[in-house]
């Protein structure tokens, strides 16, 4: 049975990473191999130890999916207000090498604070009003896409699996900012430098962007402070209370939605109704949510069957250093999606193996958020810009792929350096 469900396992892996060849959805798999799997633990376990193991499991995937959730209805909620303009629209530069460094750093760091499939959307759809240029607009946008993803790795905001390992107690807020930040930041040197040299003959526009929106400024301005600074008191608050970050988030939630009744209330319905926060709701991408829950059950599953518990003796007996392991986690996120990867070591090595803040879990943060960026399918956001500008498979391995391994690499060694 156990050879059963590593099956069912690695047939719906190969599925889910295919999605876009196979035109099948990943969440509806995600869910069925999460089920299926539970269904092979019961002939191994008896159901009334399944079902209380269960429900253990559940409590665990309900704080971040809640965490989720609310985060994504926050960032939909200054979406709708029209507030990341104030940020797009402060962007005024004729250089073209200037440009793309702005470009980058602005990525890096909102992507800290908000997610990284957010940054990378937004940033993309700000250059495509900029950038006439077709090549230009496909390096940027894949350099969007690294920084955005560099950016998320360094914050416990900034990218789902280091949410995960966050939540879980793997690793600590300031431990992951003061560890990563540096090789997070290293990781984009290379490539920068090499989209400046592969776009210098391209003259950039003067750029300066006329906001086209009926929200008035201060409802703009309010929302977005207002947002990013309940993400960045989350931390705050878990450091304070000692109570899980997802309470944090879901008070943040709880706060901005009062912000924006009170914005509006003596607006007429209609104009109100686009403006709230059950709006909000409907924006958000709840398939996401839904195609963390199945991966999440089925490496659960994976890890109450034992099935995890044998991968992980067979990898400690192959390869005994655990930041060689988590380097590797790095190069396979770039190929298969990083958030059951995480999920998967989280159950191969508990806190016992690896204590909290250990070098392997801040450099598997680290590995499994840039990582995905050596190549288009490995990273959410590198799936949503390939879409929005036409990034072919392999236009982006010929082009980027080996200048962001390299910085990849090289924030892996600053990071050894530093630890």
């Amino acid at each position: 049975m156990l050879i059963l469900q590593g099956i069912i396992f690695i047939v719906g892996y190969i599925l889910i990473s295919l999605e876009e060849k196979i035109k099948l959805n990943k969440t509806a798999i995600a869910l069925i191999i999460g089920v299926l799997c539970w269904l092979c633990c019961l002939f191994l376990i008896p159901i009334q130890s399944l079902n209380s193991i269960l429900s253990e499991h559940l409590s665990s995937i309900a704080e971040i999916l809640f965490f989720l959730l609310s985060a994504m209805v926050i960032v939909e909620l200054i979406d709708v207000h029209d507030g990341f303009f104030v940020i797009t629209t402060k962007i005024k530069t004729a250089n073209g090498a200037f440009f793309i460094i702005l470009i980058s750093v602005l990525s890096f760091f909102i992507s800290s604070i908000i997610d990284n499939l957010t940054t990378a959307i937004v940033m993309v759809s700000l250059i495509r009003k900029i950038i006439t240029n077709k090549q230009t607009l496909l390096f940027i946008a894949s350099l969007i896409i690294i920084a955005s993803n560099a950016g998320g790795a360094w914050s416990p905001l900034g990218d789902v699996t280091t949410t995960m390992l966050w939540i879980q107690g793997q690793i600590s807020a300031l431990a992951i900012i003061k560890s990563i930040f540096l090789p997070s930041f290293v990781s984009l040197i290379i490539p920068i430098l090499w989209i400046i040299f592969k776009t210098k003959k391209h003259e950039f526009e003067s750029i300066h962007q006329k906001i086209d929106s009926k929200i008035p400024a201060f409802e703009r301005n309010t929302m977005l402070i207002a947002g990013l600074s309940v993400f960045i008191l989350v931390p705050v608050f878990k450091f304070l209370t000692s109570l899980p970050p997802y309470l944090g988030m879901i008070l943040g939630l709880g706060i901005i939605w009062l912000i924006s009744e009170i914005l509006h209330h003596q607006k007429d319905t209609a104009e109100r109704e686009k403006l709230s926060a059950s709006y909000a709701l409907s924006r958000i991408d709840s398939s996401s949510i839904l195609f963390f829950l199945g991966i999440l059950l089925a490496v659960s599953a994976l890890e109450t069957s034992h099935l995890l518990k044998l991968v992980s003796t067979f990898l400690n007996q192959s390869i005994t250093s655990p930041l060689t392991l988590a380097t590797l986690f790095g190069i396979i996120s770039a190929f298969l999606d990083n958030v059951p990867l995480v999920a998967a070591a989280m159950a191969m090595y508990d806190l016992s193996i690896y204590p909290v803040d250990h070098p392997f879990w801040l450099l598997l943060a680290f590995t499994a958020g840039t990582g995905g960026s050596i190549l288009i399918i490995g990273s959410a956001a590198g799936v949503a810009v390939m879409g929005m500008v036409k990034i072919d498979f392999l236009w982006y391995l010929k082009n980027i792929s080996l200048p962001t391994l390299i910085g990849f690499l090289m924030g892996v060694l600053t990071f050894i350096i530093l630890n």
